[in-house]
């Protein structure tokens, strides 16, 4: 049977009741209130027991107790919990989850999830499976409000149903924001309507000049809408003003030389750039913006910003400034590489950091302005680097990344005031990775060490502990289907 103690992340307190089990049983039902019958935690869990189970599982306002009941409750008593903590008390006679938001009642649910046999992951019901859930209370909530994970889509192309199925593994480990980096030099992924040329001719290919693809705007509704029901929000990035030769080879107006650069298949950056003194270019980053942010329900929107190589220094400080005012004026937040710090920021800008190659300068500048940080340093951060020398995808620029290394940091190490930490984000970049088993395979297991690190207090940090939970989790992923590493340092069960 699984134990209470091998969640991840790990919860904030844990306390056993031995022998008070409760089972899911062809009777059980979910209670519910009729509005919080609309809870995304609710269909959602009831979808997965009845698929595991082949129970019908009804959801209903109120059940006799002689039932064993699943209740959801939202209460305003457990505000102390925060916008995203629960808790969950299981008893023979009942599983209740308890928060005081939508978002608090998925995680819950999903911690459930992980106390229930693997066999619930299949689509095929498993007459032969007791569903045990073992006795106890959790009481849980995040050290980070950010626990994110990036997804290139932009130097290899990944269809709608990919980036769902990544959403589904996100949010087993109560990741909250899946931020995707829609367009680089390779490829531009999202239409937009006053420049359609940026998708038909700028998303046309891709890396080694492989299939490109784009997402319309109904594709990137339907990625909204599937990340919300997880209690994700989606943080589209556009970069800019390097990393835009897919924007250029569509509108070759918005370089400065007017010239037409073909469409770019390489991995080598810091060769493009807008033109900052044309007219045309901040009417592009408006409407672009503009079509976005229209788009996108959540908060932010993220402005790239890094590797402006070939941008001059003063013609950078100016584009910042100006993009972060049309994001700001489109009702978004905007988020920048830590680059952007070159610049002043104003006040609710957020600044993420990733070149370990600088030291720390760039996220030490950006929390000197007072601004919110992501931490997302190359090493340990970017699942796109090789576990070891012999990985065969991946790149090794920063190194390479242990599955202890990906775990076995912490953000309070890099100089910000923990204050100004926003959390932290686990970054995929696809130059190597062609499918969907690709990024499962560099992903897991490293993303979910990265995901405890954000949610999970510091003084549950362990490593000798924490491998031991992953190891765990190995027989769920292979219910699941993922295509995960067997990596050195844990050790994994056979099959």
């Amino acid at each position: 049977m699984v134990s209470l103690s091998d969640i991840i992340p790990a919860p904030v307190s844990i306390r056993p009741h031995p022998g008070d089990d409760f089972v899911i049983l062809a009777s059980s039902v979910i209670v519910v209130s009729v509005a919080g019958a609309e809870q995304p935690a609710v269909a959602w869990l009831a979808g997965l027991l009845r698929r595991g189970t082949g129970y019908a599982i009804p959801i209903v306002p109120a059940a006799d107790s002689s039932l064993p009941i699943i209740t959801f409750a939202l209460s305003v008593a457990e505000a102390s919990l925060g916008e995203e903590g629960y808790r969950l008390t299981v008893s023979s006679a009942e599983v209740r989850i308890q928060a005081s938001t939508d978002a608090g009642l998925f995680h819950g649910a999903q911690t459930l999830r992980q106390l229930l046999p693997p066999e619930i992951e299949t689509d095929d019901s498993q007459g032969n499976v007791r569903w045990v859930v073992p006795g106890g209370e959790i009481t849980d909530h995040p050290r980070y409000r950010w626990r994110g994970a990036m997804l290139d889509v932009a130097r290899h192309f990944f269809s709608v149903a990919d980036v769902k199925r990544y959403i589904d593994l996100l949010a087993l480990y109560k990741c909250n924001m899946l931020h995707l980096h829609l367009t680089d030099d390779q490829g531009w992924r999202i239409a937009i309507e006053s420049w359609p040329l940026l998708a038909s001719v700028g998303g046309s290919t891709a890396v080694d000049g492989d299939p490109g693809g784009y997402y319309s705007a109904a594709d990137y509704r339907d990625i909204v809408a599937y990340a919300a029901s997880r209690c994700i929000s989606i943080v589209p990035e556009i970069d800019a003003p390097g990393h835009v030769n897919a924007a250029l080879a569509a509108y070759p107006e918005l370089s400065c030389a007017g010239t037409h650069p073909s469409l770019y298949t390489g991995i080598e950056v810091g060769f493009s750039t807008l033109c900052p003194d044309k007219p045309i270019t901040e009417r592009f980053l408006d409407e672009v913006i503009g079509e976005l942010a229209a788009l996108t329900p959540g908060d932010y929107i993220h402005i790239g910003g890094d590797e402006a190589r070939s941008t001059q220094p003063a013609d950078y400080i100016d584009f910042v400034q100006k993009l972060t005012t049309i994001v700001t004026a489109h009702g978004k937040i905007p988020i920048g590489w830590a680059e952007i710090s070159k610049a002043p920021l104003s006040a609710g800008v957020v600044a993420q950091y990733w070149d370990v190659n600088d030291g720390g300068r760039s996220a030490h500048s950006a929390a000197a302005q007072g601004v919110d940080v992501i931490l997302s340093p190359a090493n340990p951060c970017y699942l796109d680097l090789k576990y070891d020398a012999a990985t065969q995808l991946g790149l090794s620029w920063a190194g390479t990344v242990s599955v202890r290394a990906a775990y076995d940091w912490d953000p309070g190490g890099y100089g910000v005031p923990e204050h100004q930490i926003l959390g932290v984000e686990a970054a995929l970049w696809t130059e190597t990775l062609r499918t969907v088993a690709d990024v499962e395979y560099m992903a897991f297991p490293r993303l979910p060490g990265i995901a405890e690190v954000g949610w999970s207090p510091k003084s549950t940090h362990s490593w000798p502990a924490y491998r031991q939970r992953l190891a765990a989790q190995a027989s769920r992923w292979v219910v699941m289907g993922v295509n995960f590493h067997r990596a050195a340092g844990v050790e994994w069960a056979k099959g």
